[in-house]
């Protein structure tokens, strides 16, 4: 069974979702394949795991790196749960590309390469968001591209965590018609 919670943070409301082991998903309010990990049948239930959750993002919001992380259950397959591992080492205030993270991924698995755009894919699809830093993933040109919660949020979740975002770049819209 999953259960529910919201957090209100400056950025946005924030959906939160939990089982028994760990926290499932972090969700901004209205972001790409928003609660897509969430059980349809789910309760809306205050857990002593949110109460930490919270509290984690409130240091968070206030700029500060918490020094705790709260109990996490990953529920993607399993190339996606070792890309959201990799995503839970980078440091905070610290960015990587996405061809790090494959290369990192293929030396684990002792390849002499992985896909980037295979990796960029899982780190898209990654359901923690905040707390799993897929913000901190860059574009090996620099360029600020591939967060669910939005390009905005991307640049003030990196501002926040004081990253030099002078060298980034933002991606233009491309036209779709």
């Amino acid at each position: 069974m999953q259960y529910t919670s919201h957090y209100t943070s400056p950025l946005g409301d924030i959906l939160l979702a939990a089982d028994e082991i760990g926290l499932t998903g972090l969700w901004f309010e209205g972001q790409k394949y928003f609660a897509r990990y969430l059980d349809k049948e789910h309760e809306e239930k205050e857990l002593p795991l949110f109460d930490a959750v919270k509290r984690w993002l409130t240091i968070y919001f206030a700029g500060e790196e918490p020094d705790f992380t709260p109990p996490l259950h990953f529920t993607g397959t399993a190339f996606q749960n070792e890309v959201w591992e990799i995503l839970r080492s980078i440091p905070y205030g610290k960015t990587m590309t996405y061809g790090e993270i494959a290369q990192r991924l293929a030396d684990q698995r002792g390849l002499p390469h992985m896909s980037a755009q295979a990796v960029g894919g899982a780190v898209g699809h990654n359901g923690i968001s905040i707390i799993v830093p897929c913000h901190r993933v860059v574009g090996a040109n620099g360029s600020l591209t591939g967060y669910a919660g939005g390009i905005d949020k991307k640049l003030k979740l990196l501002t926040l965590e004081k990253v030099d975002i002078s060298a980034f770049s933002i991606p233009k819209r491309r036209n779709t018609r």
